[in-house]
């Protein structure tokens, strides 16, 4: 009878422990636009309200400087892990009919100075971008208010340019959209330069359509 037992107690923990594995492995990335192919998924949530900001951004956020973080999840389910140039991915906005621009993602920097020495108040007859690029660099002194900020800015941003087999990265890459967040709707997000670490092998770019939906 106890060997019975101790055989049912097994097979249910066995059970128990399977179910959770599968659970951890088949979950879906918190995201409001998805794209995949080649063993690799990216997530992309704009982050449009001033509300997403506050659990990494206490005190200022890049929202008030009309700068737009976009939460990227990025899973690889490839048997390697997968590289990828942070610095290539760019941000398609179409200003007008006939005009787009192509946005570079700004750095810590770009953003700490943006948001803690640069001018921040917005002119209602301005012409709407566009955008200048890359940011300009003021010359007022970077405190440790600025450092404070950098170091959020930092920690929040994505972590690095390896994801490894079977596991997922995330984090927020910087735009500079001067508050213009209607131009959300029809942008595109380019990621182009993905490689197998191992192999060496390149994975197609990712052209990631904003037009099926946006974040909150």
């Amino acid at each position: 009878m106890k060997k019975l037992l101790a055989v049912v107690v097994v097979v249910f923990l066995g059970i128990l422990l399977g179910r959770v594995a599968f659970g951890q492995q088949s979950r879906p990335l918190r995201t409001s636009i998805l794209d995949a192919h080649e063993g690799v998924t990216i997530g992309v949530e704009p982050w449009t309200q001033a509300n997403r900001y506050k659990e990494k951004f206490p005190k200022k956020t890049p929202f008030t400087a009309g700068i737009v973080a976009l939460r990227l999840s990025i899973r690889n389910d490839n048997e390697e892990a997968v590289k990828l140039n942070l610095h290539r991915i760019r941000l398609l906005v179409q200003l007008d009919q006939d005009n787009k621009q192509e946005l570079e993602a700004l750095t810590a920097d770009d953003v700490a100075d943006a948001v803690m020495l640069r001018q921040n108040g917005k002119d209602p007859t301005a012409r709407r971008l566009p955008i200048p690029l890359p940011i300009s660099r003021p010359k007022p002194t970077r405190d440790k208010n600025w450092e404070e900020f950098h170091g959020d800015c930092q920690n929040a941003g994505m972590p690095s340019g390896v994801i490894g087999a079977h596991s997922t990265m995330e984090g927020l890459v910087y735009f500079d959209l001067r508050g213009e967040w209607d131009l959300l709707q029809t942008a595109r997000l380019y990621v182009p330069d993905l490689q197998r670490m191992t192999s060496k092998e390149a994975i197609s770019y990712f052209d990631i359509d904003f037009s099926r939906g946006t974040g909150n």
